[in-house]
């Protein structure tokens, strides 16, 4: 009988979805589902996808498909080609949502009953951070069993966006207790881990990038001393764009690879092992032991009020966060966003969009704009070789004819 089964589409009106017609393989019935666009070829495609699947006996009508069948499914087809972060993430979620919901169809996954889910999680204490990364997820999940024709629609949710408790850019103070650290808290690995941070500090790296950055030309992520000027080059596969890229590195960053003797500069370039199996340690473990040399130093970044579940009864508890890689990029981004143009940070911060440069490393409140043009410049000397606003004042037009030969003279720097 397989091979009697057709999946036919049909039209009922203009602007109304096209729907895909077929016969019930096992009832005989006729039957119709909506294909969720009004463009033929796409309806055609899903038709035949629909076709296939009612062939292998693989298609389950949305009211009646389980929720252990969505996830066995959705693991297998779509997230087996993820990242395994993303892996990570969903299978967490789901086990959550299994613990406190527990739904035996998918159709169950309601916009009311994903607010009750959020709302015990928040009740358990789980912070909005991890709620919103759970329930983005979950909703991609759940887009990707809509597409598939196994969910009816995708379920309304919120998805927090926490304020607060982001971190911050460290001062070089802050930045060198975390190196006097490093060897209480990784006594047989220094080095490796003091010229790690010096790398994130001076690199402006992500956690990923940093974990990747190899010698090898081959690598997708690799160092390129090709060039007029040595920089990062990015293949094509490794990122969304999928284009390959060269961009900019600074002078200090390049001056610590070359602290590596030549003969060694291969495979990776920060080279973090596990002291008993050798291999290459996760980047959540890296994160975890950031974040414990941040706090064995005492270099808080941000603190937030929330409320955690203690003898059975919610109270209010302050969280500190401590230091950790991201607040060691943000630390490159604000130095160089006081010595370069916007155009130039967005590149070596490797943004995509320049209104994420604009928008974290681009902005000074009013005490900063007033420290760099008052107080910093004349403590230590202006522009004009003068040490108070009176006597640049005296002395100003000389002194930009001054500045403006000298200009002339050496070139722009």
């Amino acid at each position: 009988m397989g091979d009697e089964i057709a999946v036919k589409v049909n039209s009922y009106g203009p602007g109304r979805p096209l729907s895909l017609v077929y016969f019930d393989p096992i009832s005989g019935k006729k039957k119709a589902k909506s294909s969720g666009t009004t463009d033929w070829r796409e309806a055609e495609r899903l038709a035949g996808e629909l076709e296939k699947e009612l062939r292998v006996g693989r298609y389950t009508p949305p009211s009646k498909l389980t929720w252990a069948e969505f996830r066995k499914r959705y693991e297998s087809e779509k997230l087996s080609a993820l990242s395994p972060k993303t892996a990570i993430s969903f299978k967490t979620a789901a086990n959550h949502l299994e613990r406190v919901l527990n739904p035996d169809r998918l159709v169950k996954l309601t916009a009311q009953t994903m607010s009750h889910f959020q709302a015990k999680l928040r009740e358990e204490g789980m912070g909005e951070v991890s709620i919103g990364t759970y329930f983005r997820s979950l909703r991609a999940a759940l887009s990707w069993g809509a597409d598939q024709g196994l969910l009816p629609a995708v379920p309304k949710m919120a998805i927090p966006r926490p304020g607060g408790a982001k971190g911050r850019s460290l001062t070089g103070e802050e930045f060198d207790r975390m190196v006097e650290v490093v060897p209480k808290l990784r006594p047989h690995d220094t080095s490796a881990w003091v010229r790690y941070l010096r790398g994130l500090y001076l690199g402006g790296l992500r956690l990923e990038e940093s974990l990747i950055l190899s010698w090898d030309e081959d690598a997708p992520f690799a160092i390129d001393l090709t060039g007029r000027r040595p920089a990062f080059r990015i293949a094509a596969a490794a990122q969304k764009s999928r284009r390959d890229e060269r961009l900019p590195m600074t002078e200090d960053f390049y001056r610590l690879l070359m602290e590596t003797p030549e003969a060694e500069r291969i495979g990776k370039v920060f080279k973090l092992d596990g002291l008993r199996t050798r291999a290459p340690i996760t980047a959540q473990k890296v994160c975890c032991i950031l974040s414990k040399i941040g706090k064995k130093a005492g270099v808080v970044v941000a603190t937030k009020e929330k409320q955690r579940r203690v003898d059975g009864k919610l109270s209010p508890v302050t969280v500190r966060k401590f230091a950790s890689a991201h607040d060691l990029r943000r630390s490159f981004g604000t130095r160089w966003a006081k010595r370069v143009m916007p155009a130039v940070l967005q590149r070596l911060m490797r943004h995509a969009e320049i209104t994420t440069t604009m928008k974290y490393y681009v902005t000074m409140d009013a005490d900063a704009v007033a420290d760099e043009v008052w107080g910093r410049k004349w403590e230590a000397g202006n522009t004009f070789g003068n040490n108070s606003p009176e006597s640049a004042l005296e002395s100003g037009d000389q002194a930009i004819s001054n500045l403006i030969r000298s200009h002339i003279a050496t070139g722009p720097t």
